[in-house]
């Protein structure tokens, strides 16, 4: 099931954004709340990630504070040595990584910091907490290179559809 619901899903996935955009306003918050620690995890179990990385590979988490003075340290860098080298601030006042792919990026996918990585990277792509619910915008664009975040929308809209 998982295999075919996966199959060209980045295309579905451009295709559906008005539905889910939809989906996500009129969706029962606590339902959808309460669904999603299970689906959160069956979509981990079916994807995974090292296979894609889009998310490193296009898109850059924030840096905050605690995260540059916890990186830095572990690269045995000053914070602003590493702010210098690696990051710069977006147009929401966020510190974001230079380039993409991200610059901590190896072979296969792995990540060079993975243990000291951004809060962002650790919890991306929020599906199992309530910003999946909360900030729709968030959900929506992480739908169209996420499979994880396509996944888990695609198995709440037809959990909804089969209680009807």
């Amino acid at each position: 099931m998982s295999e075919e619901l996966l199959h060209n899903w980045q295309k579905r996935s451009a295709g559906r954004q008005r539905i889910y955009k939809q989906y996500l306003q009129r969706a029962d918050k606590n339902k959808v709340l309460q669904q999603l620690p299970a689906l959160h995890g069956e979509a981990f179990l079916n994807i995974d990630c090292l296979k894609c990385a889009n998310c490193c590979k296009n898109y850059s988490p924030r840096f905050k504070t605690p995260d540059i003075r916890r990186i830095s340290k572990h690269l045995k860098m000053r914070e602003s040595d590493f702010i210098d080298k690696y990051l710069k601030v977006d147009e929401d006042g966020d510190f974001v990584v230079k380039s993409t792919p991200c610059p901590f990026l190896g072979e296969n996918n792995l990540c060079s910091i993975y243990e000291q990585r951004p809060s962002d990277c650790h919890r991306f792509p929020y599906t199992n907490e309530d910003v999946f619910i909360k900030r729709q915008q968030i959900t929506l664009k992480n739908s169209t290179f996420c499979p994880i975040t396509y996944y888990v929308l695609e198995k709440l809209m037809s959990a909804e559809s089969q209680h009807y």
